[in-house]
């Protein structure tokens, strides 16, 4: 199904659920993917549903027929951890043996015989990215006779296993309905897990009772029993791997990941390295893409041309080009950044610099007060805030998730680009450093750059005033670096592209429909003073021609002269009529109420507007704007939103839009929270609109205070 999937925490945190055929009389087999897991012992919300699945705990989620068990070859032993918590559940299962050429490359022979003997399960060995061993998988799969796990055949230390046996009795006593040979399962996370315990609070209280007096018991005794099915596990689990393994290499030996990884993630060069690494990829981005949107635009402005041309005028018409069209499509105009960009982060992903940027970071994170952990949801949030939030499950610490979910929608999204794409290319220089790095490219750097300081120094905040207490540690797996798979990274550019224009295609087009009706009603009686140049442009206009008339031009030909004289005096006029008319509209209307607000930010009614109605979604600012000057813009000369911004004019003459009004926007853009779907899925994550409601006033304040300082210090210092 083509599904983003990875082996660090925080990749796979939504629900993802596919079929294949079955045998003949078993039919489709129903394929449930669960959050990857390091193991089956809940210390976070990605490791609970996966428990919760497989222990049936999840209301109207079926108990599984069988479980694959995916685990990494070249890291037998730690994978085998999770794979035998899954077996002591007794549940069928299959592992499949993955990543066999690093084990072969990392000088490992692993025997599959007796590896499968001593388990007592199926074991398939797998290169699954060059599609070797899948047949094998599937056919274990379509198996109607999968055997049983065998009993246990690890042991846990005295002082603990003494008490399992009466908790286990009491469990069962209470919920009469626990799978056979659950109990011990269930016991031990209770043992070891507070998330278990408020699972059980309410369905077996006196259970969680004991289990609460034994935790005491134990601490009394200085007994370690948080860390007994560890030293228990690892304690069988060794020697097995010892007997199945054979190590032809010196471990002592660096791989090339290993020399790879001495520079870029060094302590000094390699958060230089990544560094440079987001200025290159924002430089290319930036610079990229212009030709292919440029063909977009052009398309934009004749699909326009085509429309107007083609059918008769009216409201409807109008509504189709300068509504829908103007909107839509000056939204659609950044799709190619936006595909570029995940490129990159494919790239990163594929190759395993992503997780070595978790690695490089948690040296920063830990700084202010977060874990590593944190990172690969920070790091998502370039994408898209949503799976950025929904990611910061796999961390344990409530608090670190908190903090996480109140940070991550300043780290710059992709439905910031393109408003950062439109003012930075409008307004900001168009030299170079070093005749490699351009001043545009610098600035789009520089605002993913301001957005991810910020979020430091949220996060810093917050966990020195508001969320005190103590940061989890962080660890991860640093996968080999691979050669990146195009074709995945290809289809998962697709896989995001459609899903930008579907949100183009609903939120988008919606609103600009919307926006199109604000900006045109009421329709407002016009101004005196304008009525009164019309009819004054007109009697010139009509002296002109009697005058030619009267020296003996033919009537025809005096009107061709003077139409083309008096042309920019009635264009003139149309686009301060049409602006008369937006301006009362409305959206007009609203962004005169909230001027008085935003002015001291250098934003006019204009821009007010349009920052109200991105709320719906960042990028429809554009469309806001795009409608807006569409409807009150009869220049068709300057088709071009960018254009028609640098047209703009106050009533003395002075523009609208300056660099520094520009770099004042993006400031507010990078730091303010514009974009409902972020607080509705927050308001999911954290189950209250407490923290979502504080996440939009300090995200809003910082965005208003930042840009009052760069609009009015640069009006100071006579940069306006």
């Amino acid at each position: 199904m083509r599904q983003k999937v990875g082996n660090y925490p925080g990749v796979t945190v939504e629900r993802k659920i596919g079929q294949m055929p079955g045998s003949h009389t078993q039919g489709p087999i129903e394929l449930i993917d669960l959050p990857g897991s390091y193991s089956l012992s809940p210390k976070s919300l990605d490791e609970r549903i996966a428990y919760d699945v497989l222990s049936g705990h999840l209301p109207g989620e079926a108990r599984p027929d069988a479980v694959v068990c995916v685990a990494d070859a070249s890291n037998l032993e730690r994978n085998l951890y999770l794979a035998t918590q899954v077996l002591d559940l007794g549940l069928p299962v299959i592992i499949a043996l993955n990543m066999m050429d690093a084990a072969e490359e990392a000088g490992l022979q692993i025997n599959i015989p007796l590896l499968q003997e001593k388990l007592g399960v199926p074991v398939v060995p797998m290169v699954a990215s060059q599609n070797d061993g899948l047949g094998k998988l599937k056919y274990q799969m379509r198996r109607l006779d999968l055997p049983l796990p065998a009993e246990r055949q690890w042991s846990l230390m005295p002082a603990v296993d003494v008490e399992i046996a009466d908790l286990i009795a009491e469990l069962q006593a209470e919920v009469p309905t626990l799978p056979a040979g659950q109990g011990f399962v269930e016991v031990l996370q209770c043992l070891t897990s507070d998330l278990m315990m408020e699972f059980w609070e309410e369905r077996a209280p006196l259970f969680c009772t004991k289990v609460a007096a034994i935790r005491d018991k134990l601490d009394a005794q200085k007994a370690p029993y948080q860390q007994a099915e560890v030293i228990g596990r690892y304690s069988w689990l060794s020697p097995l791997v010892a007997q199945c393994v054979e190590r032809r290499k010196d471990p002592s030996q660096k791989t090339t990941s290993d020399k790879i990884d001495a520079v870029l993630t060094h302590q000094l060069f390699g958060p230089v390295l990544f560094g440079l690494l987001l200025l290159l990829i924002f430089q290319a981005v930036f610079t990229w893409a212009t030709p292919v949107m440029d063909l977009i635009e052009g398309g934009v402005v004749n699909l326009g041309g085509l429309v107007r041309s083609n059918f008769p005028g009216g409201w409807i018409t109008d509504m189709v080009v300068d509504g829908v069209i103007a909107g839509v499509g000056n939204v659609a105009v950044f799709l190619p950044q936006i595909l570029l960009l995940f490129f990159f982060l494919g790239l990163m992903e594929d190759t395993g610099y992503m997780a070595r940027s978790a690695f490089i970071m948690d040296r920063v994170m830990s700084k202010v007060g977060l874990s590593g952990g944190s990172v690969v949801p920070l790091l998502s949030s370039f994408a898209c805030a949503i799976p950025g939030i929904m990611a910061a499950r796999t961390l344990a610490n409530p608090k670190d998730r908190l903090i996480t979910i109140m940070v991550a929608p300043l780290m710059s999204c992709s439905a910031r680009l393109p408003v950062y794409t439109l003012f930075i290319a409008a307004f900001l220089p168009t030299g170079s450093v070093f005749g490699i790095i351009t001043f545009q490219g610098l600035a789009m750097f520089s605002m993913y750059l301001l957005g991810t300081v910020m979020a430091f120094v949220a996060a810093f905040v917050l966990k020195r005033i508001v969320f005190k207490g103590e940061s989890s540690f962080f660890a991860m797996e640093l996968p080999p670096y691979r050669v990146p798979r195009f074709k995945q990274i290809f289809w998962r550019m697709i896989d995001r592209s459609k899903a930008f224009v579907v949100r183009a295609g609903k939120i988008i087009f919606g609103m600009s429909i919307v926006l199109w009706f604000m900006a045109r009603y009421p329709v407002a009686e016009m101004d005196t003073t304008i009525a009164e140049q019309r009819i004054e442009a007109e009697a010139t206009y009509f002296a002109h021609v009697d005058s030619l008339v009267a020296s003996g031009m033919p009537q025809p030909m005096a009107e061709i002269t003077v139409d083309e004289r008096m042309a920019a005096t009635f264009q003139r006029q149309d686009a301060a009529e049409a602006g008369y008319l937006v301006e009362h509209s409305i959206i007009g209307r609203i962004g005169k109420i909230l001027e008085p607000v935003m002015r001291p930010l250098g934003f006019d009614w204009k821009i007010s507007a349009g920052i109200v109605s991105a709320f719906a979604a960042r990028e429809v600012i554009i469309s806001a704007l795009a409608t807006i000057y569409s409807v009150g813009d009869v220049d068709e000369d300057s088709p071009l939103l960018r254009e028609k911004l640098k047209a703009d004019r106050y009533a003395d003459g002075s523009p609208v839009y300056t660099p520094l009004v520009a770099v004042s926007l993006l400031v507010f853009f990078v730091l303010a929270l514009q974009c409902m779907s972020t607080l509705a899925i927050a308001r999911r994550e954290t189950n209250t609109w407490r923290w979502p409601a504080v996440m939009w006033l300090y995200m809003t304040g910082l965005a208003y205070l930042f840009s009052l300082v760069i609009y009015q210090g640069g009006q100071a210092l006579g940069l306006g």
